[in-house]
């Protein structure tokens, strides 16, 4: 495995970074063993024939004692980045890691008619989806879940660390088959159930939409007291730009774009928000939505230091030990193959 070889320490982060104040003698040390060569007599004898021995002249003999001489300070130095405890982020972040390492995430996405009005490019919906996905790709180790709401709600996609599954279902939700409206109290609370019952202790749901509620099934401030009890924190996101905006308008004629003005319940999103611990925001362009979702980012991050959530990340220092027996390989080979030592 390629990361087994990895000795570019400046990718490494290191538990006891205090070892390596060390490498600042190695300099001193290969310098007095320098000096101490060029006032040496000679300790090894060459054991080859007398021509073998013109060939490779007495230059090349105090090149090879140097490079076991600079073989010596490498080895060194990789032993104590070694000792240093080194670890590589990536090398942990797959999809095979243990997930209580992470963050449960499910974003609940409006996906109403209301999400095809052009104040984003080309709509809200599709400028939704853009960001999401860019946040997808930029978690490592989180399980991510998608629900789709409107005047129903649907899983669109369970938690999962297959983030590739993910955005393709992200791509494909649309508002083509789904009830009319904006029923943000059902779409939290199809949230919530994929995260139920679980051992997760850090459980998030970003919720999205650019209208007011309209469902008759539960009451959004219903569904933040559950969340609120599961321990759930709910990030609300208000999307649309302000004043009047061209708007999917359908009728029994058919559809077209109107002029409408943006109706947000600001209110009841603050209100989920402060009831679980989350916060609200609010995008007007697709510029300002990306920057919420690095917020929320931070934020989480922040919670979970402050909960002393830091798992400990295991040390690899391989890669070093690896290259420092590939030297002394080589030092072996130099010193008693091509020469023998005078005893």
């Amino acid at each position: 495995m390629l990361n087994n070889w990895n000795i570019f320490f400046w990718e490494y982060e290191f538990h006891a970074p205090a070892w390596l104040l060390l490498l600042l003698l190695i300099p001193f040390v290969l310098w007095a063993l320098f000096r101490a060569e060029q006032n040496s007599t000679g300790e090894v004898k060459y054991t080859g024939s007398d021509q073998q021995q013109q060939f490779l002249s007495d230059n090349w003999i105090v090149q090879l004692r140097k490079t076991i001489i600079i073989c010596y300070g490498l080895i060194t130095a990789l032993l104590i980045l070694a000792i240093a405890k080194p670890f590589h982020l990536e090398m942990d972040e797959d999809n095979t890691m243990n997930y209580k390492d992470g963050i449960d995430i499910v974003i609940a996405m409006d996906i109403s008619g209301s999400m095809l009005t052009q104040d984003f490019k080309p709509n809200r919906l599709e400028a939704s989806k853009r960001v999401a996905k860019e946040f997808i790709s930029n978690r490592k180790g989180d399980r991510i879940g998608l629900v789709a709401y409107a005047g129903e709600a649907y899983t669109a996609c369970p938690l999962t660390l297959d983030y590739e599954v993910l955005k393709n279902q992200i791509d494909a939700v649309n508002g083509e088959r789904i009830k009319r409206g904006t029923a943000i109290g059902v779409g939290l609370g199809t949230a919530l159930t994929r995260l139920n019952n679980d051992s997760i202790e850090s459980k998030v749901i970003i919720l999205l939409t650019d209208g007011v509620d309209g469902g008759a099934q539960l009451d959004p401030l219903t569904a933040a007291e559950l969340a609120r009890e599961m321990g759930v924190r709910v990030y609300t996101i208000g999307v649309g730009s302000n004043g009047e905006v061209p708007t999917l308008i359908n009728s029994p004629f058919g559809s077209y774009y109107a002029l409408t003005e943006t109706e947000i319940d600001e209110d009841i999103l603050r209100e989920i928000a402060s009831r679980t611990n989350g916060r609200y925001f609010r995008a007007k362009d697709e510029k300002t939505l990306k920057e919420i979702y690095k917020e929320i980012e931070k934020l989480e991050k922040r919670k979970i230091e402050n909960s002393a959530f830091n798992p400990i990340r295991p040390i690899h220092p391989q890669g070093f030990l690896n290259w420092a027996f590939i030297l002394l390989c080589i030092i072996w080979c130099l010193r008693y193959i091509l020469f023998n030592r005078n005893e």
